[in-house]
């Protein structure tokens, strides 16, 4: 049986997703589906830092967001050693591309939050890498050159947010009735990820609907062109794995072949 593992574009959500029995059920069903992999590589909107970084091993979490309950702030998600997968990562970037290996950086909530439901046992090694650019060609081309590591069993993620106009919202339920400009640019994306054409998504600030709203800044978009370039044919279409919305934003999940 071959080891190869997709690539995922997943929505990560604040903490409170953990206690969201929909969206926590919509996250753990790809998980069950896959095979187990034997890695996670995940690329958080919450770390864009150049050169590409890399999360350390048993580092504390970062709990990167105010405002929640104190159980939060709480919360452990201990995994297994990664430093064969970081290695790996480091050797193959380019000799200009430096690879920085952070000392004391552990996973963000873009990270361990889908992860803890994912994978709740927290037995398999994960490493989280920056984003060091926010051009998606660029995003691409790194994306591809990750690609190899999923015949390797290692699972790829970039970590967003489909829509993330949090300047924007005047509701903050869970259940909070999206904005037009949420739904346009949902609507948008998901036409063009049916479709597989790569340069309508890239050229998103100019041709998507709903902006700059859906993304005053484009962190929580941007880690889709690192899935897609992991993608065996980026332009060939992903399988939708979530849709709906969250608290008025887009949760739409992508699983790439």
């Amino acid at each position: 049986m071959s080891d190869r593992m997709p690539a995922l574009y997943i929505g990560h959500g604040a903490p409170p997703l953990l206690d969201d029995p929909v969206w926590s059920g919509q996250l753990a069903a790809p998980a069950r589906d896959l095979p187990r992999p034997k890695a996670i590589l995940i690329v958080s909107a919450h770390w864009e830092s150049a050169p590409v970084s890399l999360s350390a091993n048993y580092a504390p979490l970062v709990y990167d967001f105010g405002g929640f309950a104190p159980k939060y702030y709480r919360m452990i998600y201990e995994t297994p050693d990664a430093s064969a997968l970081a290695q790996r990562v480091a050797a193959m970037m380019p000799k200009d591309e430096p690879v920085h290996q952070h000392t004391s950086r552990g996973l963000d909530h873009g990270a361990w939050v889908p992860l803890k439901i994912m994978y709740p046992k927290a037995d398999i090694p994960v490493l989280q890498m920056s984003l060091p650019t926010s051009d998606p060609v660029r995003l691409m081309k790194l994306g591809e050159r990750l690609k190899p590591l999923r015949d390797e069993g290692v699972l790829i993620i970039g970590s967003g947010f489909l829509t993330h106009g949090l300047p924007f919202l005047k509701d903050w339920s869970i259940d909070a009735k999206a904005p037009g400009w949420s739904k346009d640019f949902d609507a948008w994306a998901g036409e063009a990820l049916a479709r597989g054409d790569v340069d309508a998504l890239s050229n998103y600030t100019a041709k998507a609907p709903g902006m700059p709203y859906a993304h005053p800044t484009v962190e929580h978009y941007i880690p889709l062109f690192v899935t897609l370039g992991a993608a065996t044919t980026p332009d060939e279409p992903g399988i939708r794995v979530i849709d709906g919305f969250w608290m008025g934003l887009s949760k739409r999940s992508l699983q790439v072949a």
